[in-house]
């Protein structure tokens, strides 16, 4: 993957996973941390979260950065602040991930549903790997129109979608990783 130029880089976790940076996925992680602290509505939780965004915004002549550095660095500036105190409390998951049921589909090919869930499996348990705390599933209607191969929405196309996504839950709750786990398919 490429971060282009006035873009975030990528996050990568341990795992070799990339993400996404999200603003709002920080702010929360920072939030919940200076909560934990004693520090409730925190009145520097917007400048340190501006103050790291600012920070990747900068790097854009990389790609990627790992997952451990951005978590050392608000730790950093957490303790060049004065608030070290909260450092401790600073235990970020990976920010969310949405995962394109279509993308799936489109890769499994026409009519070809094994394909398609074993796939599904699989990027799935890649994804619970992670240790990923929220998983957006999204394009259900297209997947399963273009897995039936049909333009109109029909029966069968209700009890493909009911399968899939008791598929995910099922392979989901089956998973250790996944106790804390919030997801949801659309």
């Amino acid at each position: 993957m490429v971060a282009f130029k006035e873009e975030f880089p990528y996050l990568r976790a341990d795992s070799g996973q990339l993400f996404e940076f999200n603003r709002a996925w920080l702010h929360a992680a920072i939030t919940q941390a200076a909560d934990s602290a004693g520090y409730p509505s925190w009145w520097l939780t917007e400048h340190v979260t501006e103050s790291i965004t600012f920070y990747l915004r900068l790097r854009n002549d990389e790609s990627v950065v790992a997952f451990s550095q951005l978590n050392q660095t608000v730790r950093y500036v957490l303790k060049v602040i004065g608030y070290k105190e909260i450092v401790p409390h600073f235990r970020p998951t990976p920010p969310p991930i949405s995962i394109s049921l279509f993308e799936i589909a489109e890769a499994a090919g026409d009519g070809y549903e094994l394909a398609f869930f074993d796939l599904l499996e699989k990027r799935i348990a890649a994804l619970a790997a992670t240790g990923a705390t929220s998983l957006h599933f999204f394009g259900l209607q297209p997947a399963i129109k273009h897995l039936r191969g049909a333009k109109v929405w029909t029966r069968s196309c209700d009890a493909l979608r009911a399968e899939v996504a008791c598929f995910i839950r099922e392979k989901l709750s089956n998973r250790a990783e996944t106790a804390d786990l919030s997801c949801s398919i659309r």
